[in-house]
Order: structure tokens, then C-alpha cells, then sequence
């Protein structure tokens, strides 16, 4: 009787094909950003707040808390839960802003 042969995995093609099984699927979520306002000496509280209402459409009692967290923290969460791309225009547009009005007022963009 003749010996049975094991076809290869490729169909016979010389490329190796992966096993669907032997893959482990892994979605992983885009990681999430916040833009963080950094206090100085010389940035009007009023032009803070000015600013998150404009960029992060954010409501003035809002505004005024995340400005009051800035001035007495040294820094606060403007927004969180963004992607990279969104949280780095935000950033960039508020410095923009910011440096056209006159005032050095810092923003950055990290991970959550």
C-alpha cells in the first residue's frame, strides 16, 4: 500500500500560508490624548477662558473652573478622549492664538 503524503499548507505553491487559527487577533484602540494648559505669570484668567470657550466649545462655567485649576495647580485638563491628530490641532490652534493676541500662554498634548 502506498504511504500517505501530508499536502503542503501552501496547496503545492512554495509560499507558506498562515493557519487563521494560529493568528491571534488583536484590535487594539488608538490611544487617547488630552490637551493640558500650563500656567504663566503673564497670560490674562480672562483670555484662558476666552480660549477654551472658543477652541473646545466649551460652556463659561466650565471654562472658568478648568482656568481656575490652571492658575492654582499650574496646569489643567482642557480636554481628554481625543485622538492624536484632533488633540494636536487643538493644541497647535490655541498656541497660535494665544501668540497672535500677544501672550505666551503654553499648551501640550499627552497620552491619557
Amino acid at each position: 500500500m502506498p504511504k500517505k503524503t501530508k499536502k503542503p499548507a501552501d496547496g503545492g505553491s512554495g509560499v507558506d500560508l498562515l493557519d487563521k487559527d494560529d493568528i491571534k487577533s488583536k484590535n487594539v484602540p488608538p490611544k487617547k490624548y488630552k490637551v493640558i494648559f500650563h500656567n504663566d505669570d503673564f497670560t490674562p484668567m480672562d483670555f484662558v477662558a476666552a480660549i477654551l470657550i472658543a477652541v473646545f466649545n466649551m460652556p463659561p462655567l466650565s471654562a472658568w473652573e478648568i482656568t481656575m485649576d490652571v492658575h492654582e495647580k499650574g496646569r489643567g485638563i482642557a480636554e481628554a478622549g481625543l485622538s492624536k491628530e484632533i488633540a494636536e490641532t487643538k493644541t497647535e490652534k490655541v498656541v497660535s492664538t494665544a501668540r497672535a493676541a500677544g501672550y505666551p500662554l503654553l499648551a501640550t498634548f499627552e497620552p491619557e
